[in-house]
């Protein structure tokens, strides 16, 4: 049922409990005339003094606008907490409220959630509140989310098609895989973690995520080879150099044509410099930047990037990113969700 609902959401799927390895937890459901209608995967928290506090992430998964089922539902699931010494129960499910153009602002972004609070509030729910701050909830309240087109290169901001270009021009590939690309890929999130002064999440979590999902899950890494890279911007300067010695002393915009080229080509030389004293001279390809996405229902989510900064001009995240939002396996998935 979870997958096929409009509430849909990876964090209410049914492997998410062993990701969540640390809690308890139970799976629970309502049928009406013998047809699932509600499900919702309860975390479970022990605290000291034999109580509890049950957690539903982005759940439970059911019509909200069914009153009569809404309250059926959260009665049972009361029923079960006070026998479990219960405090209390706190739910966000994915109810979708409304969505607006990343250089708007929408006014009217929560005209049509009052049926829904009214519903939770019967049930003796408290909401905390439309709060803007991401401290203030365990789940974020707002997302990025890219909507997925037959040819979604065509749809790209005219910044971003710039970018990518930076990208191709420094020979950046991208490539997808699983488990094999692992090591990289936490290697560059510890990167993050350093350089942002935050703490995400290590290679072993990762790799719970990975054999929990084998059918969704994805890495992608953007690499490039910067022995490569120097080799042609050296011999390129070469035929610079060469033409420059050729040209005559009144060809001056042809000259300073030449001088500008040279320059640029200077500066990715000094650029790769850099990079081999700290990686080493070697003609091989560089883990520079790395996305891991689940593909779950009809949404594919990106949870966890990391890039390594000294390659930052590379602009690796652009491309990876698209080709991240044209993964998604199933054919008629509806959308590519990128959580940040």
């Amino acid at each position: 049922m979870c997958e096929k609902n409009e509430y849909c959401n990876l964090l209410q799927s049914y492997n998410w409990a062993k990701v969540k390895n640390n809690w308890d937890h139970l799976y629970t459901g309502v049928y009406k005339n013998n047809e699932l209608v509600a499900t919702g995967l309860v975390l479970i928290k022990r605290l000291p003094l034999s109580f509890c506090m049950y957690y539903l992430p982005r759940g439970p998964i059911m019509d909200y606008k069914d009153k009569e089922l809404v309250q059926y539902y959260f009665d049972q699931l009361k029923k079960l907490a006070k026998k479990d010494h219960c405090i209390f129960i706190k739910f966000d499910p994915a109810i979708h409220v409304n969505d607006y153009d990343s250089k708007s602002y929408n006014i009217n972004r929560y005209k049509d959630t009052e049926i829904y609070l009214d519903i939770f509030k019967s049930c003796k729910a408290t909401h905390h509140g439309y709060t803007m701050s991401i401290a203030d909830t365990v789940q974020p309240r707002f997302q990025s989310n890219v909507y997925s087109y037959e040819n979604i290169e065509e749809t790209l901001p005219k910044h971003t098609k710039r970018l990518i270009k930076d990208a191709d021009r420094r020979n950046v590939q991208i490539i997808h895989g699983q488990g094999e690309l692992l090591d990289e890929f936490s290697r560059l999130v510890e990167l993050t973690e350093s350089r942002k002064g935050v703490a995400l999440r290590d290679k072993e979590y990762f790799k719970t995520l990975l054999e929990n999902y084998p059918e969704g899950s994805v890495i992608f890494l953007a690499t490039c080879n910067v022995y490569q890279l120097d080799k042609e911007a050296k011999e390129k300067k070469v035929q610079i150099e060469k033409d420059m010695d050729a040209t005559p002393e009144n060809a001056k915009k042809k000259l300073h044509r030449l001088e500008d080229q040279l320059q640029s080509v200077n500066k990715d030389i000094n650029e790769y410099k850099k990079i081999f004293d700290e990686f080493g001279q070697e003609d091989k390809e560089i883990a520079i930047a790395g996305i891991l996405s689940i593909q779950y229902g009809n949404t594919c989510e990106m949870l966890y990037a990391g890039m390594d900064e000294r390659f930052k001009k590379f602009m690796p995240q652009y491309k990876e990113y698209v080709e991240n939002f044209k993964w998604p396996l199933i054919e008629d998935v509806c959308g590519v969700i990128w959580v940040v």
